[in-house]
């Protein structure tokens, strides 16, 4: 096994107007990759570098903290990206669409209760939805914790990630954390977070 740094899933500028392309080009070739390389260095040389990312961070709590930080920073990126595209936007369909408005009440109940969540992260970290006991949970992480970590408050499979980070939207909306979770939702993936759906249900059966 081999932890590789993906190419991003589209041109830095397809998500305009709503994350613009120099942003998402400092975000991934510099910050993305910093994490990246800090992580490999981290692990060089030890057992871990055969060891898959889950079984890292289900014993993240007993390995160093640039194995945690950077190593999160790696995985949380590769979510976040993946759950974004040029083509996203709109209301997820058919099972998800029905298990978030039966867990949430409504599709409008889920995102205002998500975005409160990413507004009231204090500092720097990541909002997710996760599948927990085959149940649905808005959390947020810490820097760059993530769900699947063994220190994680609320542990679950993460199927939809938002990065809160100044880094991924201060070069256009400056301090306007709520105008960039605002605009993400015109690019939330869906078919992406159904295809995480189903296998976090299926993994657990």
């Amino acid at each position: 096994m081999s932890h590789l740094f993906p190419e991003l899933p589209y041109a830095y500028h397809s998500l305009e107007p709503y994350i613009d392309a120099k942003t998402m080009e400092v975000h991934y070739s510099k910050h993305h990759r910093t994490y990246y390389d800090k992580f490999i260095a981290a692990i060089a040389g030890s057992d871990l570098e055969q060891v898959s990312l889950s079984e890292i961070f289900a014993n993240i709590s007993k390995l160093p903290a640039a194995v945690r930080n950077n190593g999160g920073g790696y995985y949380n990126h590769i979510l976040y990206w993946n759950c974004m595209s040029p083509n996203g936007g709109g209301q997820p369909k058919g099972e998800l669409g029905q298990v978030i408005n039966d867990t949430f009440n409504d599709f409008d109940s889920f995102k205002e209760q998500f975005v409160q969540a990413a507004i009231n992260t204090f500092g720097s970290g990541f909002v997710w939805l996760v599948v927990k006991n085959g149940q649905l949970e808005i959390i947020s992480t810490p820097n760059q914790d993530n769900p699947l970590m063994d220190v994680a408050a609320t542990q679950g499979e993460p199927i939809l990630a938002l990065d809160v980070w100044e880094h991924a939207y201060y070069i256009n909306y400056q301090n306007r954390r709520p105008e960039y979770i605002e605009a993400w939702w015109n690019v939330v993936n869906w078919d992406a977070v159904t295809d995480n759906y189903t296998a976090a249900i299926s993994a657990n059966k």
